[in-house]
């Protein structure tokens, strides 16, 4: 009898236990709401945003708006319901994301975003982004050497509404508007996607057979303009990108199409906007400016082998 009295004393205190922990361990709920995750960049920024709220000791919901405000409204509306700690965000629209973002300062709830910026400050806590235009300008130094003598070139931009396409664009043509041997054939919105610049490399070459590189303003649209000339017998037409992509960097080592591409730090990036979200929640400040740049770093056949899930590993 004192035994079965025992053990089931035991049994007890391992459930108080196991329920204090799962009570006490967490420090509250984090929500992470990014794009889809079907792009690798995204992926590895909801990684590693999701990896440094766990390890400081936050419980996290991680979901995907799609690129659709209205999406990205309910899960913020899903995070105030669950009265999460704070919000990181890699946002839907620079524009129509501020509404919803005030919606999460009046519940109290701070936000923190990574990798897009949104045309108004005071809301967000932290606005962590790539420096879009310094990494454009590298992108554009390596871009004018391959063109070499000089020649006709192509560019594929992102979301003509979009402040990440606006600012690379922007950063290409500080430096290449500086070769008036360069000439810009064709510049054309594929909307970050590989299947539209696929079908928009395939139009603008038949327009314009004596192309001789492609600047694109991620590494998507690279690939898919790769595929294009590719497809046409093009070995000749070479292309720069920009993100850092494991693929893109496939093809550097492959000596194919792209020569080089521009690491955005989005693993770290996400894993910094973790961090800041954490020590503000402690502290009730992060110490920092809200708008902060996260320099890229150009990735051409000198150092692709070591480019690795947005970041360079030696």
């Amino acid at each position: 009898m004192k035994k079965k009295t025992f053990l089931k004393s035991c049994i007890t205190a391992t459930l108080l236990t196991l329920a204090s922990t799962s009570v006490f361990a967490s420090n509250g709920l984090i929500a992470i709401i990014t794009p889809s995750h079907d792009n690798p960049f995204f992926k590895a920024g909801a990684e590693g945003a999701n990896a440094k709220a766990k390890e400081l000791g936050y419980d996290t919901l991680v979901a995907s708006h799609d690129g659709d405000v209205n999406k990205q409204n309910q899960l913020i509306e899903t995070a105030i319901a669950r009265q999460a700690k704070a919000v990181i965000l890699d946002n839907a629209d620079a524009d129509a994301s501020i509404g919803s973002l005030e919606r999460l300062k009046k519940a109290g709830i701070p936000a923190f975003l990574y990798d897009r910026e949104i045309n108004k400050t005071g809301i967000a806590i932290s606005q962590i982004v790539s420096n879009n235009f310094q990494g454009a300008q590298l992108g554009g130094e390596k871009f004018a050497e391959l063109m070499g003598d000089g020649g006709e070139y192509v560019e594929l931009v992102g979301p003509e509404s979009d402040t990440n396409a606006q600012v690379r664009s922007e950063g290409f043509h500080d430096i290449l508007d500086n070769f008036p041997e360069f000439k810009m054939v064709a510049r054309q919105s594929a909307n970050w996607s590989q299947t539209e610049a696929f079908s928009r490399m395939e139009s603008i070459l038949q327009a314009n057979p004596n192309i001789k590189g492609v600047i694109t303003g991620n590494d998507s649209m690279a690939l898919g303009a790769e595929a294009a000339l590719q497809a046409a017998g093009r070995k000749d037409v070479f292309i720069v990108g920009f993100d850092g992509l494991d693929y893109a960097r496939d093809s550097i080592l492959k000596g194919s199409n792209i020569k080089a591409t521009i690491m955005q730090p989005a693993y770290a990036q996400a894993q910094r906007v973790a961090e800041q979200a954490d020590l503000y929640i402690r502290t009730g400040t992060t110490g920092l400016p809200e708008k902060q740049l996260m320099d890229c770093v150009l990735i051409d056949g000198s150092n692709a082998k070591h480019l690795s899930n947005f970041a360079l590993k030696q």
